[in-house]
């Protein structure tokens, strides 16, 4: 699994879900989609899309990565998470063809949410890309709109070390003729989208220069704003397309993303006293308003439990903590988790200081018991320390 072993489990064509999809016989053409793609930001875009969709009417499927509790949080309608049930009937059913053609987890998973939609009957899916764009297994799909969030220095190791390698990645889901949304403006990555979407007669809609209505969201974190746009911007072009979403649908939905999807770990408070937020932020541009953010906060001592996987360029993201938190370093628990002692004695060199514990929930349940009730804990760094103390 590419979240948990990193670079050996990325595939670098469409041949094998292309293959699949043909033994499942197209699913995923039997219902519109929307692919949203980006660095930062994608995860929350969609779940807002959904959201509007469902309290808008329609039969909305969802499919996100990865998943921080349970593996069904990828696969939803209307917020509900696929059945037990159909995981495990779908598993049986093909495991000779998954086998037989050494399919990785995420095609596998691409093929399952594709079919369940199917089963399903959802009027629309929402559907994440899992990392880059051109050749991420979503990428089969003919959407009714692309939605590229923003760009980043992430994945490097795969997509390319400046922003417009990555951006040319991240545009591999424009497609001819079907209309796409840049959420953020990149100096170095708005040229490759222009010449992209003009060689492709793909209609362009940067959401960046859009004045949007002043919608608040249940997503809490000024980082929000620039997704809410997004989204509303998106909504607008499936609005021109014939779909029936009044501002009302659009208020509510964005109101109710948690409530409607079960979107967990963007900016989440757990608890009162002390005070605990987590966020799921893991690279330079997501930490970088997740931190700004936190500097927002009132405390009396601020406590930061920090893991983060082995391959994350450190010195990109470090800089950006706060030197006047007390830290908590730890490993997640997956073959990628970075020994906590290594991150530790990498961080000091940034003057942060503190512990290293060898599991997340040692150093979280340290953190809780030095903590005044007037404090801060703040959890992150990786989506997989979020996920053990969710």
């Amino acid at each position: 699994m590419y979240q948990r072993q990193g670079v050996a489990a990325y595939k670098t064509d469409l041949s094998n879900i292309k293959l699949l999809s043909e033994y499942l016989e197209n699913p995923h053409v039997n219902y519109k989609t929307i692919h949203v793609g980006g660095t930062n930001g994608k995860g929350s875009t969609s779940h807002m899309l959904a959201s509007i969709l469902h309290e808008a009417g329609y039969k909305v499927g969802l499919y996100t990565s990865p998943h921080l509790k349970d593996f069904r949080e990828r696969i939803r309608i209307n917020g509900a998470p696929v059945s037990k049930q159909f995981v495990m009937g779908f598993v049986k059913k093909h495991k000779s063809f998954f086998e037989e053609h050494k399919l990785s987890f995420f095609e596998m998973t691409v093929g399952m949410a594709f079919e369940y939609f199917h089963k399903q009957q959802v009027d629309i899916a929402v559907i994440e890309v899992g990392l880059g764009g051109r050749l991420d297994a979503t990428n089969i799909i003919l959407p009714e709109v692309s939605v590229i969030t923003n760009i980043g220095l992430d994945h490097t190791q795969f997509l390319g070390t400046t922003l417009s390698e990555i951006a040319t990645e991240k545009a591999g889901i424009i497609k001819e003729e079907i209309p796409v949304i840049i959420g953020e403006y990149h100096k170095e990555t708005e040229e490759i989208f222009d010449t992209l979407s003009q060689k492709r007669n793909a209609p362009l809609e940067k959401a960046y220069a859009f004045n949007a209505l002043p919608l608040s969201s249940d997503l809490i974190g000024d980082y929000q704003k620039n997704n809410i746009r997004t989204a509303q911007v998106t909504i607008a072009t499936l609005q021109k397309k014939g779909f029936v979403i009044g501002i009302q649908h659009i208020a509510k939905g964005l109101k109710n993303v948690v409530n409607n999807t079960g979107l967990l770990g963007r900016w989440q408070q757990l608890q009162e006293a002390p005070k605990v937020i987590c966020d799921t932020a893991h690279n330079k541009e997501g930490l970088f308003y997740v931190i700004r953010q936190l500097k927002k906060e009132k405390y009396t001592r601020l406590h930061i439990v920090l893991g983060v996987v082995s391959d994350k360029d450190l010195s990109s993201i470090l800089p950006l903590f706060p030197e006047n938190a007390h830290y908590y370093f730890c490993k997640p628990d997956i073959p990628r988790g970075m020994n906590s002692k290594k991150l530790m004695d990498i961080a000091s060199g940034y003057d942060l200081k503190g512990d290293c514990f060898p599991s997340v929930i040692e150093a979280y349940e340290s953190a809780k018991k030095e903590a005044t009730l007037r404090d801060l804990i703040f959890v992150g760094g990786s989506t997989f320390v979020v996920a053990e103390i969710i």
